[in-house]
């Protein structure tokens, strides 16, 4: 019905005999609700439907055996909800609903054309209702209108249009987190699964991935989608679109491997597919890793990382030759550097890097090498991933930390990036890097390397930072400075006013027990500066040293009694 045969029917003031229309009584209901589902079809006449009091009546005649009612009836609640709060809210209050659902759950078997007509209306009707409204979503799902809708799916699988029907109301209804646990119940997996095998279609195949990505967020569902063979259907679809320049068919490999990847994001899903490293899944994964698709590469190098999420998997991929094949995709995104693609590999690595028994392998490959390439990138994500990689490589290596520690250029990028006030990440793993280089290498060359390139500050402002761990990382290499290199790094400690953070952590009662003991650890260290000694002097440190002597830690307590002696003596 066009706007303006509408705008007359506003003016005529019908709308309010429409109601008495609409009784059980009246012959003519039908005809009238179906006026009405085609005037609510213009935005400007829902309100007016809503005023003129017709919901009410509408809603009742919901309970009608008579099917055409129920039709017409279905669609003009349909559309009077359409982006309408008005026209939702009216529904909402006359408990249109929970009958909307019950017909569902009672006609869900009957597959004759008419039935699934009226099915599909009625789905329609609900969407409408709760499309982008969240508590209204929330309503349906208390009313358990997803196993209804799992089940009508399964059952009228031949049937496009109310196919369609319940994979946007299983898009919309999805996106509610306390939607998964409810699908996690029902064959919701099997059910997309075997529908996705069906389809030819692009658009088809992508509705489903719609309803597919959200679900696969929910680990219980990621496994329930790899048992039902969802796996097999992605890599098909890798395998047919790979080759192909077609724009359909470049989304399609985009979401096929995305999603691939979100499956193996789950422990339990994760730890099926790689199958002790001999799984075919695994296998054709790691194919996509040398592939000339960037976009594979970047799920390839992706799925790798999520699969180094335990020692045992790390271990095995290491010793497979998984690294040489990560450097050498980094090597080929040195120059054009797509970003995602460094990202994705280097993370991968930082990962393979955790188990202590890979680090050596790992370094003797050339590890180290093929990261420094990536030194000169301005990505904070890339800078964020490198610094991460080295570090967990280093890590108790101390051989590879003193390499590193006096390689002038790195140890300067680090001392820049620590500067890196926009990138709170980048800045913080630049810090722990510059502390884990002289932590593990104890090494006098690699603290004159970063005195030289003025990074003592950066530690100093570390020991304040507001995660213990980094504290605690600051304050252990700032007492190797004090033991190894005192002189050297003297006026730098002093200007970065070392002396008097360490009598602020000791005052404060919120310091954790580890930063007190290291902080007095530091404190002795620092004695044999002349000018560093003064300044301990001149603040009062054995009062708060003092009070520590009966602190509930016992370590703490014992350090306390021992810098109390020092500082006595050499007061």
């Amino acid at each position: 019905m066009d706007a303006e045969t509408s705008e007359k029917i506003q003016a005529s003031g019908i709308l309010q005999l429409f109601a008495s229309l609409l009784t059980p009584q009246s012959s003519c209901k039908a005809k009238v609700a179906n006026i009405i589902a085609e005037v609510a079809k213009n935005e400007f006449m829902r309100i007016p439907c809503v005023d003129a009091g017709l919901i009410s009546p509408l809603v009742q005649l919901l309970n009608s055996k008579d099917q055409e009612v129920l039709l017409q009836t279905g669609r003009a609640l349909g559309n009077i909800c359409y982006d309408s709060h008005e026209g939702r809210s009216a529904v909402d209050q006359a408990g249109g609903a929970q009958i909307v659902i019950d017909h569902l759950r009672s006609l869900c078997s009957l597959t004759d054309p008419a039935n699934e007509k009226l099915l599909t209306v009625f789905c329609g009707m609900l969407m409408n209702y709760s499309n982008e409204n969240d508590s209204l979503q929330a309503q349906l799902i208390n009313m358990g209108v997803i196993p209804t809708l799992v089940k009508l799916l399964g059952i009228h699988c031949q049937n496009a249009a109310l196919t369609e029907m319940c994979l946007v109301a299983f898009g919309n209804l999805a996106e509610l987190e306390s939607s998964k646990e409810q699908f996690a119940s029902t064959n919701i997996a099997e059910e997309l699964v075997k529908l996705f095998k069906k389809q030819i279609e692009h658009d088809k195949r992508e509705m489903i991935f719609e309803v597919l990505a959200p679900l696969a967020e929910n680990d219980a569902i990621k496994l329930q989608l790899v048992e039902a063979g969802l796996v097999e259907c992605l890599l098909e679809i890798v395998q047919q679109k790979v080759d192909s320049d077609k724009e359909d068919d470049i989304t399609e490999l985009k979401t096929g491997s995305d999603l691939m990847v979100l499956l193996l994001l789950g422990d339990e899903s994760m730890q099926k597919l790689f199958e002790g490293g001999k799984g075919s899944v695994f296998q054709r994964v790691l194919s996509w890793i040398p592939s000339n698709n960037h976009q594979l590469q970047l799920a390839g190098a992706l799925a790798i990382a999520n699969f180094a999420r335990n020692d045992g998997n790390c271990i095995h991929m290491v010793d497979n030759g998984i690294v040489e094949k990560l450097m050498d995709l980094l090597d080929r995104h040195v120059e054009d550097g797509n970003v995602t693609v460094q990202h994705a590999a280097l993370s991968a690595l930082r990962n393979l890097a955790i188990p202590v028994i890979n680090k050596a392998k790992m370094l003797s490959a050339g590890v180290t090498e093929a990261v420094l390439k990536f030194l000169k990138s301005e990505m904070p994500p890339v800078q964020f991933k490198l610094l991460g990689t080295l570090r967990m490589l280093i890590d108790a290596q101390a051989e590879a930390a003193e390499q590193l520690g006096k390689n002038v250029k790195l140890v300067e990028r680090l001392v820049e990036w620590c500067e890196a006030k926009d990138h709170a990440g980048v800045m913080g793993e630049s810090n722990r890097l510059l502390s884990a280089l002289i932590r593990h290498s104890k090494s006098k060359d690699v603290i004159k390397t970063i005195v030289q390139s003025g990074g003592i500050k950066h530690l100093v402002t570390m020991a304040t930072s507001e995660h213990v761990i980094m504290q605690n990382e600051a304050l252990v290499a700032l007492a190797l400075i004090a033991a190894l290199e005192l002189g050297t790094a003297e006026k730098d400690l002093e200007s970065a006013k070392l002396v008097q953070i360490l009598h602020r952590l000791l005052a404060d009662e919120r310091s954790a027990p580890e930063i007190k003991y290291n902080s007095m650890v530091l404190i002795c260290a620092l004695m044999g500066s002349e000018s560093l000694h003064k300044e301990v002097q001149d603040l009062a440190f054995l009062d708060v040293v003092s009070k520590l002597r009966s602190h509930e830690n016992k370590s703490v307590a014992q350090q306390a009694s021992l810098t109390e002696q020092r500082l006595t003596v050499e007061s």
